[in-house]
């Protein structure tokens, strides 16, 4: 699928959400892209395309600060994606929807299916780093570091996924700790398939070991590849999610 010029979803604060939407059957998809990721990722745009042929919803967007949404990456935090991803539910979808979280997207789906139970009725995880903030981010910090965000508010994070630097706030960090996911239980009870690459360098596998660990439903399954670096973006990858996407609508009752 090309990418598509995006409509937009304006929040009560002004900012406007970028999106496209792919009309037809629930339960719905919505996509929710990784840090510094848009709505245009080959994910994305690979499971819109599936989900145009198949005839089912589906939605992608771009968090605020990123894509063509509004605001600055730098003002963006976890608490404001994640509401963000309950706006498009609440005023773009109907009926119970599956969310799919790429990274940092899987965190913010976690904080959005507790915000709204009665309308996510199934969650798919690629590489997920929830709690990445306090668990990744804040022990590789630098003692330079750590004194430039106290002092300037922000610092530049080199990324091997993309060449410009990430610019890394103290809010963000900040905000991260009051959103942490795995530090006690989860009352999810919707189903859960969490993909990871035991050769991923940016999230190690053993957190989707974790969530699932904290996700109080039963219906939770972890499904691990060998080889799958971060991105689970190759051919494979691509038809391994449709599969997984393909066995969890049947699970959900519309």
């Amino acid at each position: 699928m090309a990418t598509q010029s995006p409509e937009f979803l304006e929040r009560s604060d002004g900012a406007k959400l970028a999106y496209n939407k792919v009309a037809g059957a629930a339960p719905g998809v919505v996509f929710l892209h990784g840090l510094m990721s848009d709505r245009d990722g080959t994910k994305a745009l690979a499971l819109a395309d599936y989900c145009a042929r198949a005839g089912r919803a589906c939605i992608r967007f771009d968090m605020y600060g990123h894509g063509a949404s509004s605001g600055r990456f730098e003002d963006g935090n976890i608490s404001r994606w994640a509401e963000d991803a309950v706006a498009v539910i609440d005023h773009l979808t109907e009926g119970p929807q599956i969310l799919v979280g790429s990274s940092m997207g899987g965190w913010v789906m976690m904080r959005a299916a507790l915000a709204r139970p009665d309308r996510v009725a199934g969650l798919i995880g690629i590489a997920p780093g929830p709690d990445f903030t306090e668990d990744l981010m804040w022990p590789g910090f630098s003692a330079a570091e750590r004194d430039a965000l106290q002092t300037k508010g922000v610092v530049n994070v080199q990324s091997d996924y993309d060449e410009r630097p990430y610019p890394i706030s103290r809010q963000l960090i900040e905000d991260g700790r009051e959103n942490l996911v795995l530090r006690g239980p989860l009352p999810i009870s919707c189903p859960v398939r969490l993909i990871h690459g035991q050769k991923d360098t940016a999230v190690p596998w053993e957190t989707s070991m974790r969530l699932a660990e904290k996700i109080s439903g039963h219906d939770v399954n972890v499904l691990l590849v060998k080889n799958g670096d971060h991105r689970l973006s190759e051919a494979a990858d691509i038809e391994r999610l449709c599969m997984v996407l393909d066995e969890l609508t049947r699970r959900v009752q519309v």
